[in-house]
């Protein structure tokens, strides 16, 4: 009893100074390569690691200098007995790190140099070294290609007076495409019909450049004109028509009239016989039918040209009278033809004056301008088939206008 007394007083002991492990706790250290001794420390190792440990400075032996005089200089110049030379305290460790392998430049001075006066030259300096015998053969040849010239000079019968010779200039260029001068409506119609020499009966001709922009499909600029002085031609109408109207335009000496048949006949043909081609508003939803055959012949009636109206007897008689079309093209320009060269000066401009009325008529309401011709019309020209143009001034135009006015209320 005694001795299992003290054996449960020593397990207890034992109890309360180590913990309590299961098992799967105890599998680790059966593994473990670490010595009883390990896990249970004893006082004297647990002291020592309490101490603080010192860590004694190392010192490795100097790096050897290379053999190369450049880095040498380098390092001397980066050394800290050449910065407090220099006037610095000392070089830190971080200048001397990206400092020490840097290569050294040496300061090169170059004697000054002065350019020498002409008394200061040495003879022969500039001649390449010559010697006087050769420098009196370059005169003697120069003297010789003297001679030589005065002689060519003599026998082509040329004096050469060189005092008498102006001194050389600098000559303005011409310019080629200059300001052209403006001419009055009578003056440019003179200078064209006296430099007209073509061996045919020119025509008279008028380019207008208008202010209106590209594109402004609204505001393009067409119109029709009965010219006062023009060549009798004969001039065949067709007019689409049925009823009254028919007879009146037959009356009034229209080549060809009529109505659904004459439309029917040019759709099955597609052929067109005649100049000028009129219609009333009552028969342009039919006339519709052939408009792609009228428009390749630009036939096809418009209520702008006056093509299509209800007045029979006038539209056939101005048609007959042969009215000239005019039309703006893509680069806002007229073209028309006013007369031949062989008409009478006062003749032109009366056909001059009747286009710029016309050309007033016809102007778009949606170009809001101040003045009748500004911003209206830019240019106006005047030429011949084969002949230059001739710019016409703007007043000029505006009085053979009003005097056209002048003689149709007469």
């Amino acid at each position: 009893m005694v001795a299992m007394k003290l054996l449960l007083s020593q397990a207890r002991r034992q109890g309360l100074t180590k913990p309590f492990l299961s098992p799967f706790q105890q599998i680790p250290r059966l593994f473990s390569s670490s010595s009883p001794s390990d896990s249970n420390p004893s006082p004297d190792s647990n002291e020592s690691r309490k101490k603080p440990v010192t860590i004694e400075p190392v010192s490795y032996a100097a790096k050897p200098k290379p053999e190369s005089t450049n880095v040498e200089s380098a390092e001397n110049l980066h050394s800290p007995e050449s910065a407090s030379q220099d006037g610095r305290s000392s070089w830190t460790r971080e200048e001397i790190r990206y400092v020490k392998d840097a290569a050294s430049i040496n300061t090169v001075s170059y004697a000054q140099r002065v350019a020498p006066l002409p008394e200061d030259r040495v003879a022969g300096e500039d001649e390449g070294e010559r010697t006087p015998e050769e420098m009196e053969r370059e005169r003697k040849r120069i003297e010789a290609e003297n001679r030589a010239r005065r002689r060519f000079l003599r026998a082509n019968a040329v004096e050469e007076d060189t005092s008498s010779l102006p001194l050389p200039t600098l000559l303005k260029p011409e310019l080629k495409h200059g300001k052209k001068p403006i001419f009055d409506l009578m003056e440019a119609i003179r200078e064209i019909k006296a430099n007209s020499k073509a061996k045919f009966d020119e025509t008279l001709e008028a380019h207008v450049r208008l202010g209106i922009e590209k594109g402004r499909s609204e505001l393009i600029v067409r119109g029709t004109l009965a010219l006062p002085h023009s060549v009798k031609k004969d001039v065949k109408v067709a007019f689409f028509a049925e009823g009254a109207d028919a007879e009146d335009a037959k009356a009034a000496g229209a080549d060809v009239v009529g109505g659904l048949e004459l439309i029917e006949e040019i759709l099955k043909s597609g052929k067109i016989d005649f100049d000028r081609c009129l219609a009333t508003p009552k028969m342009m939803p039919r006339v519709y039918k052939i408009s792609r055959i009228l428009n390749n012949h630009g036939l096809m009636p418009n209520p702008k040209q006056g093509s299509v109206t209800k007045d029979v007897a006038k539209a056939v008689k101005e048609a007959k009278a042969g009215h000239t079309k005019f039309r703006m093209d893509k680069t806002s320009i007229l073209h028309v033809p006013l007369g031949k060269m062989s008409f009478p000066e006062d003749a032109l401009r009366e056909n001059v004056g009747a286009f710029m009325n016309a050309l007033l008529l016809a102007k778009p309401a949606g170009l809001k301008k101040t003045s009748k011709y500004a911003g209206y019309v830019n240019a106006f020209h005047l030429c011949s088939t084969m002949g230059k143009g001739y710019p016409v001034s703007i007043q000029s135009l505006s009085r053979a206008a009003d005097l056209h006015t002048k003689l149709q209320l007469k």
